[in-house]
Parts: C-alpha cells; sequence; structure tokens
C-alpha cells in the first residue's frame, strides 16, 4: 500500500498514519520529496481497508500496489531518486554520470595510468574489478584485497569515486573502507542472500541486468536491495542472451526507457558487456544516453590487447576521449549534460 501524505502534513500527521500501518502488520518504509512525504507499507496483513487511511489528518492519497514491486515501482518516489556521494556526485539528476576503467586490476602502473587517462575525459567513477567472475576456472580471477587497496589509492591521487564488483556475502565488510559503490554483476543479480545483505548496507550499489532477466525479474531483485532500506540502488542495462551470437550480447535499448517509467531509480547502461566489440561500443553508448541513461558503465583499458580480461570490448583511451566529445554534443538534446 502507498500513502502519499499532503505538503502541509505535519510530522503528528505522518507518525499517526505509521502508526497504523504498523498496528495492521506492515513493513513501513518513508521517503520525503520536494513537496510530499510517501509511505509504502509493504508485507500480507491479512485485513485492511485502504479508506481508512484516506480520512486520515493530513493524507492526499492512499492505494494498493498492484505491481509485485512495491518499492521499486516509480510509486514510492514519483520524482525520481537522487544518489549524492560524498564529494558531491549526483546520480539521477540533469548531468550524466560516466564510469569507466579496465576491467580487472592486473598492476598499480597498468591502473594508475587508466585512472589518470579516465580523469582526464571528464569522468566521475573508476571502475575496475578486484574480484572477477570468470566462466573459465583457469582465467585470471583478480588481486583480490590488494586490487582494493590499490583502487582506493589511485581514486584518492586522481579524485575518483570507486565502484568495483562484490560477489559474495564475506566480501562485503571488506570492501566497505576501499570503495564508494558496489556493483551487482549479472551473474549475481538473483544472488538474493547477497542481495538482502547488500540492502542493510549504507552505501550505493550499481545493480546489472542479469544475462536472461527480465524487467520484471530486474525490478523484483531491486526489491531485495530496497526492503532492507538502502534505497541509494542504481539498475544497469547490460545486453541480454538471444539467439543472435555476432555480438557477445543483445544490447536492449528498450529496456533503458522502460526502466524509466516503471521505477524511480537512476538507469545506466554498460554497452562494453552489451554488444562486447570494442568499435561498436560507442554507438550503443549515443544510443543509451539517447534513450534517457542516467549514466554509462565503460571498459577502457591501456593497452586493450595486452589486458588480462575483456580486452576484445575494451575502449583505447583515445576512442574514450572521442566518445566523450560526442557525448556532449548529445547530451544537450535530450536535456542532459556532460562533464
Amino acid at each position: 500500500m502507498i500513502v502519499a501524505m499532503q505538503g502541509k502534513a505535519t510530522e503528528e500527521n505522518i507518525q499517526q498514519v505509521i502508526e497504523r500501518m504498523v498496528e495492521l502488520g506492515f513493513n513501513v518504509h518513508r521517503t520525503t520529496g520536494a513537496s510530499q512525504t510517501i509511505l509504502a507499507g509493504v508485507g500480507t496483513p491479512d485485513h485492511f481497508d485502504v479508506a481508512e487511511f484516506k480520512v486520515l489528518g493530513g493524507v492526499h492519497e492512499a492505494y494498493r500496489i498492484s505491481s509485485p514491486y512495491k518499492l521499486a515501482g516509480r510509486s514510492f518516489r514519483p520524482e525520481g531518486t537522487k544518489i549524492t556521494f560524498p564529494n558531491g556526485v549526483v546520480v539521477g539528476g540533469e548531468q550524466i554520470v560516466l564510469m569507466a576503467g579496465p576491467c580487472s586490476v592486473e598492476s598499480r602502473d597498468q591502473i594508475l595510468t587508466s585512472a589518470k587517462q579516465v580523469a582526464a575525459t571528464g569522468a566521475q567513477f573508476l571502475r575496475g574489478g578486484a574480484f572477477k567472475p570468470r566462466s573459465s576456472p583457469y582465467s585470471f580471477q583478480g588481486m583480490g584485497l590488494e586490487g582494493l587497496k590499490l583502487l582506493r589509492e589511485v581514486s584518492n591521487e586522481t579524485g575518483l569515486l570507486v565502484i568495483t564488483e562484490v560477489m559474495e556475502i564475506s566480501q562485503i565488510e571488506l570492501m566497505l573502507p576501499y570503495i564508494d559503490c558496489f556493483q551487482v554483476g549479472a551473474r549475481n543479480m538473483q544472488n538474493f542472500n547477497l542481495l538482502r545483505e547488500l540492502g542493510h548496507v549504507r552505501k550505493p550499489v550499481l545493480m546489472k541486468r542479469g544475462i536472461s532477466a527480465t524487467i520484471e525479474e530486474v525490478l523484483l531483485s531491486a526489491e531485495y536491495i530496497l526492503s532492507g532500506g538502502n534505497y541509494d540502488l542504481m539498475l544497469c542495462e547490460r545486453g541480454i542472451r538471444t539467439y543472435e551470437t555476432y555480438t557477445r550480447n543483445t544490447m536492449d535499448i528498450s529496456a533503458i526507457p522502460v526502466l524509466k517509467k516503471l521505477t524511480h531509480l537512476p538507469v545506466f547502461a554498460d554497452p562494453s558487456h552489451g554488444i562486447g566489440i570494442r568499435d561498436m561500443v560507442p554507438a550503443m553508448a549515443l544510443a543509451s544516453v539517447a534513450a534517457g541513461a542516467d549514466g554509462l558503465l565503460m571498459e577502457m583499458h591501456p593497452n586493450p590487447d595486452k589486458a588480462m580480461s575483456d580486452g576484445a570490448q575494451s575502449l583505447y583511451p583515445q576512442q574514450l576521449q572521442d566518445l566523450v566529445q560526442q557525448l556532449r554534443k548529445i547530451a544537450p538534446v535530450v536535456g542532459r549534460s556532460i562533464a
């Protein structure tokens, strides 16, 4: 159930509604927007009458949530979610946020060079995997803790925020001191135990769409994180598996406007994994921005031909520079901007 309070509702009015919702057996999630407070009641009370809430003091509207995702739906935050990071970077606002860097942290020189090249484009985040989920057990699995330390070291030197992938619950506490944002990869989108734990962490999360996941499944996975009280969540379209084999995945550009309509959460696009072919990544990045993406997550390596993972889809530094220049021309057409 959603209870939308009037703009002039007092704190006493709000608490009265919350108390009644709790009495009925709801878990109450509260969010305050620019003009009103929204109370979302989740759970399975035996019986309740929405009409009872419509007449309570300070209530503007009350209605049942018909969709299976209660907190991810746009009705919970009609104005959209904005996530502000400690250095002032805002995700979900007018400016499109850029995250770039290598697939994996390979050495100090490699990640420092990458960070400087990413920072030179105006991007706000350095991406790089310290723990790498690989299809083959014989492939490079990442540097682990040492990789996290290198990410933090070079981010402090360049001013970039750090986003990296978390693969299991045991890594969460280890990663907290070194990162600014957790990334949940496609393989873990339905690792519900991991998602539930990330809901208890007060640090932003970017969750990628699973390789064969429907839009509803994406939003239900998001619900696991939101229901724990962590509302600083971003979604990421990264391509899905279809019958086409020419590209690594099929980049579902249509998912971006669909998600923007259904959810209040910021939506990113990962064109690197979405298509998997370096020279086609810029076209998918431009299309994603035109479709309404709030940010881009891209792979760039100082020397992709020598990369230990995902070299074929990693941009050369100059390609990233050129792409950002193109994005600066496209963004204003859709009412956005690039730093």
